[in-house]
């Protein structure tokens, strides 16, 4: 298994990811996917096990220390110098979880942060999630703003 950047010639293959691992109200649309690796293609990690994309994780970089889901579909509001590393999603195929996909992809990004002196990272992830982000040292915030998916997020942030 090897981490790599996105391309946009991936676009179809984290797309069918991207539907697998979420219910459509919370999917990114293609057209999102591919204006996420328009403009933050170096925030784009994937996974590939013999040639099969089986996570990735990806998000922009801004000054604000919240995700709010306007951010979802604007991707424009990707600033290079911005503080703070956004995580739109962590996204593991289904036939390989619980297999430190998504830890690793996870880890590897934390670290691409720190070297880039982020202040830190910001998530929203639903509550049965919260212990397994805690564990990459993410502080829950509470309740999240955000309304996406018709769903109930909690902020997570890691601070560096």
């Amino acid at each position: 298994m090897n981490i790599r950047l996105a391309t946009i010639q991936d676009i179809e293959k984290i797309y069918q990811l991207e539907q697998l691992c979420f219910p459509k109200e919370e999917a990114a649309s293609k057209q999102a996917l591919a204006e996420r690796l328009a403009y933050f293609a170096n925030h784009f990690l994937l996974m590939e096990h013999q040639e099969q994309i089986i996570g990735m994780v990806n998000g922009m970089v801004c000054h604000q220390s919240e995700l709010t889901d306007n951010l979802y579909a604007q991707a424009h509001f990707h600033d290079e110098n911005g503080e703070w590393q956004m995580i739109f999603g962590v996204d593991t195929h289904p036939a390989f979880r619980h297999q430190g996909v998504a830890s690793q992809l996870l880890a590897e990004f934390i670290q691409q942060a720190k070297a880039q002196g982020r202040k830190g990272v910001v998530l929203t992830c639903k509550a049965e999630l919260i212990p397994f982000y805690e564990q990459f040292q993410f502080v829950n915030q509470g309740i999240s703003a955000s309304t996406h998916g018709n769903v109930q997020w909690y902020l997570m942030q890691l601070i560096f």
